[in-house]
């Protein structure tokens, strides 16, 4: 895959895996690790969180990119002070994802959505929950009000119903075919 170039005031949908689908969170601590990096490098001014979802081997983030040169700037040495956080504490060396994040613009409101629905179903889909809000490590339940997270910020897909209710509805209907992002799907 090119390399992405990200243009600020544009949306895209990150994701990377762990090298030979391996898992990239090996214990509790790194869950809550990988999310305090996300707050460090992610800052307000840099980049705004759309939605996110940590799954056992991979990631999704949808982000609206709002500074010069993010991929050096931020994507770079976010994903590598993961990596050594987790070799240090592994007593482990070389790469811990499967090669340099993935990167997709997404240019349509209506991609947008249903990529936040994709990434908010990433659990239910693997069958590692019942429920998108039965899952801790996505953006999920601070959409719909079960936690009051900072990291997120949903306007820009919750403004596109009538109410959060009605955002939750569309996301528990699902549609696990996932349409126009099923080219980005990892083989589990």
């Amino acid at each position: 895959m090119a390399k992405t170039i990200y243009t600020p005031g544009h949306y895209y949908h990150i994701y990377n895996r762990g090298v030979e689908r391996r898992p990239i969170f090996l214990n509790d601590r790194n869950w809550g690790f990988f999310i305090q990096r996300l707050r460090h490098y992610f800052a307000d001014g840099v980049v705004d969180m759309i939605a996110y979802c940590l799954m056992p081997n991979h990631y999704h983030l949808l982000v609206h990119v709002l500074c010069e040169d993010f991929g050096r700037s931020v994507m770079q040495p976010f994903s590598t002070s993961y990596t050594k956080a987790i070799n240090q504490e592994q007593s482990r060396v070389g790469s811990l994802f499967q090669g340099r994040y993935k990167g997709q613009m997404v240019d349509k409101n209506a991609y947008l959505v249903h990529l936040s629905r994709y990434i908010h179903r990433n659990p239910v889909a693997a069958g590692l929950a019942s429920h998108p809000a039965d899952w801790a490590f996505s953006s999920y339940r601070d959409y719909v009000g079960l936690r009051n997270g900072t990291l997120p910020k949903p306007g820009i897909v919750l403004e596109q119903f009538a109410s959060v209710a009605a955002y939750a509805a569309y996301v528990e209907e699902g549609d696990d075919r996932y349409g126009q992002v099923g080219h980005l799907l990892f083989d589990e």
